[in-house]
């Protein structure tokens, strides 16, 4: 087995918050390994003025840390495994992930309100054109602006007056000690929420056998065979982190329990489903899913928001 290992992250506060919660576990479960963090910029940390649905490269907070793992300068990289493209560069994988924490969305207002009670000319903030679209599904009077940063930079935004409120994970602010500014965690059935939100993910190598050994120790199962589903739900749609679509996922007894959702961007056309199957077979379930959303429309839907926003 190896004695050290280096796990590539990004430097922001939440990306390092994850790394170390990766570099805690691996160490608790096998105390004689030594773990090191390297930091890594990537392109989404550097290109900060620009709506990140008109950047238009799926591998934006990922492709820096992935290049390193593949000249083996680091031998695993941790993310959000809702910033991982379904599709990896061709030599990695995904290797493992934690158990899944909160994966709703959650509200932060400086006045404490909650959805219910935004209204006309209320500003919120959000990149994420799933948000928007299922923003204004609920309030088409309510004004969206779009928002970029980390956390802590985002929530000075507001103060500042930028906006009224803003959508953000859930998780992410629970992972900084900053729930005191949630003021709603969102219904998955008013919101729905990212595609694998509130998972961590451990990406590796292929045919890297001590490395494999480790994650599957570190592995958290049930999580894995959601996400899997999840993740097969989204490249059968073959939507990158920016289109207006998500999905949620209820394991009951073995059974998977799966809803998604496709929309316009202006929350006018919206088509939801819903599918249950059995959770080993995960990503069968996903697909299926998907394909229930394509017989209703989705793929129109989605070809006209590529083709405005030259995403890629």
């Amino acid at each position: 087995m190896k004695k050290s290992i280096r796990i590539g992250t990004r430097g922001s506060q939440l990306a390092l918050y994850q790394a170390k919660k990766v570099k805690a576990t691996l160490e608790n479960i096998f105390p004689e390994l030594q773990v090191e963090l390297k930091i890594i910029k990537t392109k989404g940390d550097k290109i900060l003025d620009v709506a990140l649905s008109k950047i238009g490269d799926k591998g934006l907070f990922t492709k820096e840390i992935e290049n390193e793992l593949l000249d083996g300068s680091v031998d695993l990289a941790v993310h959000s495994l809702k910033d991982l493209p379904t599709t990896l560069p061709e030599g990695l994988k995904l290797g493992a992930v934690l158990e899944r924490a909160e994966f709703r969305d959650a509200l932060v207002s400086l006045k404490g309100k909650k959805i219910a009670d935004l209204k006309a000319g209320d500003v919120v903030a959000t990149s994420s054109l799933r948000r928007i679209a299922g923003l204004l599904k609920i309030n088409n009077q309510i004004i969206v602006k779009d928002i970029r940063g980390n956390v802590n930079s985002r929530l000075k935004k507001m103060e500042e007056g930028y906006c009224d409120a803003m959508i953000m994970a859930a998780a992410g602010l629970q992972r900084l000690g900053l729930e005191e500014y949630i003021t709603e965690i969102i219904d998955p059935e008013v919101l729905m929420p990212a595609v694998s939100q509130g998972a961590i993910a451990i990406e590796t190598r292929q045919n890297d056998p001590e490395i494999d050994f480790l994650m599957a120790k570190l592995n958290h199962t049930e999580t894995w065979n959601t996400v899997i589903a999840e993740r097969a739900f989204l490249a059968h749609l073959q939507g990158g982190c920016q289109v207006p679509l998500g999905c949620y996922s209820k394991v009951e007894n073995g059974t998977l329990n799966m809803s998604g959702f496709v929309a316009s961007v202006d929350g006018k056309q919206y088509i939801r489903e819903d599918i249950s199957g059995d959770l080993a077979n995960g990503a069968e379930i996903g697909v299926q899913l998907g394909e229930k959303l394509l017989k209703k429309g989705a793929g129109e839907i989605l070809d006209q928001i590529k083709s405005t926003n030259n995403t890629h």
